[in-house]
């Protein structure tokens, strides 16, 4: 053996964990992920060792078949119609265990809501918002041009806030947004996780362009923690409240120069979900400079 062919045991573990969330999110069953986990590494010892040995990226490779296989087993008629296979030999207490673990990552109200997309829209959301995939390697995994991954994974954002969404008068939308800038000027995350259904998630997307989460927050105090590390007051920053889609949402700015953009979706007097644009790419039409009598910033 040679000792290039050792990996190091954390960086086993870790990979598997991060096959089994890819999974988890893409069925929504901690036991489907692991027969898709499961699956993806019999393929790999499946190819011959000079096919192995030839791919230079495994994670990308054993990620991209994780997909694949969940693609394939979203598409079927009946889900169950997948079988139990070997991986349904896990122990009761063994897929409670993993359910806790990768319930922490994601809410059964999101899950359910994803379920309503189709197989191709779930695919393109979950691998483009929650993982950060590349839009090429999205497109790989899809079966689809990089265009129709993007136009798919909008589709799916459209869908989701619309069925957590409520309608709320403008005014409802306006003070809660209101209130929601000023506790995280206030730096109270008592006072801003108040804001916060108890189960909301909020997605960070930095597309791989600057050092953001790259999974999805889930419930009020570790959403609050985490908007008020990512908004620490510093000086020459700025946080303004505007309108982002339609609605008030909130601005912030290093400098003049637009950092993040953030909106809001809100049901039953509280705000269920947090989009928090961080994507230079995505928000380069908010530095633009102003037209001539056009509105100011």
């Amino acid at each position: 053996m040679d000792d290039a062919d050792v990996v190091p045991i954390a960086e086993l573990l870790d990979e598997r964990r991060f096959l089994l969330d890819v999974a988890y999110w893409m069925l929504g069953s901690p036991g489907a992920a692991e027969r898709v986990v499961d699956e993806t590494y019999r393929r790999w010892y499946g190819l011959p060792e000079a096919a192995r040995l030839g791919i230079t990226a495994p994670r990308s490779w054993l990620a991209k078949t994780a997909g694949g296989i969940c693609l394939g087993r979203l598409a079927l008629p009946d889900r169950s119609a997948a079988g139990p296979g070997r991986g349904s030999l896990i122990q009761a207490d063994d897929a409670e265990e993993a359910q806790a673990c990768l319930g922490e990552e994601v809410s059964r109200v999101l899950l359910n809501a994803l379920d309503s997309l189709t197989p191709d829209e779930r695919a393109a959301f979950v691998l483009n918002d929650v993982f950060g995939m590349t839009p090429d390697t999205v497109a790989d995994i899809v079966g689809r041009t990089e265009p129709e991954c993007a136009e798919l994974a909008d589709r799916a954002r459209h869908c989701l806030r619309m069925r957590r969404s409520l309608p709320t008068t403008p005014e409802e939308h306006d003070a809660l947004a209101h209130a929601f800038r000023q506790s995280c000027l206030s730096e109270d995350v008592d006072l801003l996780a108040s804001t916060l259904c108890p189960d909301i998630t909020a997605f960070f997307d930095g597309g791989g362009k600057v050092r953001a989460l790259t999974r999805p927050v889930h419930g009020s105090r570790r959403v609050a923690h985490s908007l008020l590390t990512l908004l620490a007051r510093r000086p020459r920053t700025t946080l303004t409240a505007q309108s982002v889609n339609g609605r008030t949402g909130l601005v912030a700015r290093y400098d003049h120069q637009v950092a993040a953009v953030i909106s809001l979706d809100i049901a039953d007097h509280h705000i269920t979900q947090v989009w928090v644009i961080l994507n230079p790419d995505k928000l380069r039409s908010w530095n633009q400079p102003p037209t001539p009598g056009g509105p100011s910033s």
